[in-house]
């Protein structure tokens, strides 16, 4: 079965800063992967652009925000697509998650990231998890295969939030990004809306690949995400 990553963001720049080494390993390996992004986060996330210029429009931040975010994806090698949802608030109907819906069920994923269930200080966040789970569910879970298409599950991880200890983040799934960490910081470049958060990340990845080190006594690992999975894993050995 080929690999399949979807990666689910609330806003356009989420797949940057949480996984945008898993994205580019995953390419390396020969994934298949797709990023979505259900807003361009162009209320709550483009500050810098509003300082820059508060009499922008909304969709002049919005065009910028696709710019910037389709530039990240080109670096490292991703298709991507945007729904232009909204941000603070996102609002999600019953149209939306039939949407989401047929996205999965079109791209066929064997593995889905999204954000955490919980964060406090994001209200488009815990949303998008929710959509998230329904429209998976939804997926895979057709009551008759025969009249409708059901797809196989896909694994199903959270990334890693920017406050995890407030966010019931438990990692328990360590990416080694080591051979991509240049592609990732390149890819952080290019949101400039948010150009603060790329030292944080960075330096993120460095402590997290310490954690990685420590855990599987791998020398090697430099630079690691992490992720935490929302199902059991099936395999033929406990090894």
């Amino acid at each position: 079965m080929k690999k399949k990553l979807l990666v689910l963001g609330a806003h356009s720049a989420d797949f940057v800063w949480r996984s945008a080494g898993t994205i580019a390993k995953s390419v390396e390996e020969g994934a298949e992967t797709l990023v979505v992004c259900m807003s361009y986060g162009e209320r709550g996330e483009s500050g810098e652009l509003w300082k820059e210029d508060p009499n922008r429009s909304v969709e002049n931040v919005k065009a910028i925000r696709h710019e910037q975010a389709q530039k990240a994806a080109d670096i490292l090698g991703t298709p991507i697509q945007f729904l232009n949802w909204g941000d603070y608030p996102m609002l999600i109907s019953d149209e939306r998650i039939e949407q989401l819906t047929k996205i999965i069920g079109d791209f066929e994923p064997t593995v889905i990231l999204t954000h955490t269930a919980k964060d406090p200080f994001n209200p488009d966040h815990p949303l998008a998890y929710q959509a998230t789970e329904r429209a998976r569910l939804l997926s895979c879970g057709a009551g008759v295969p025969s009249a409708f298409k059901n797809i196989d599950p896909p694994m199903w991880y959270s990334f890693e939030p920017h406050q995890p200890e407030i966010c019931e983040f438990l990692p328990d799934t360590f990416i080694d990004i080591s051979s991509v960490f240049e592609k990732k910081l390149a890819a952080m470049d290019c949101m400039g809306a948010q150009k603060y958060l790329r030292d944080y990340y960075a330096e993120l990845a460095s402590r997290r690949a310490n954690h990685a080190r420590r855990i599987s006594g791998k020398k090697d690992i430099k630079y690691a995400e992490a992720h935490q999975s929302h199902l059991p894993r099936i395999t033929n050995s406990i090894f």
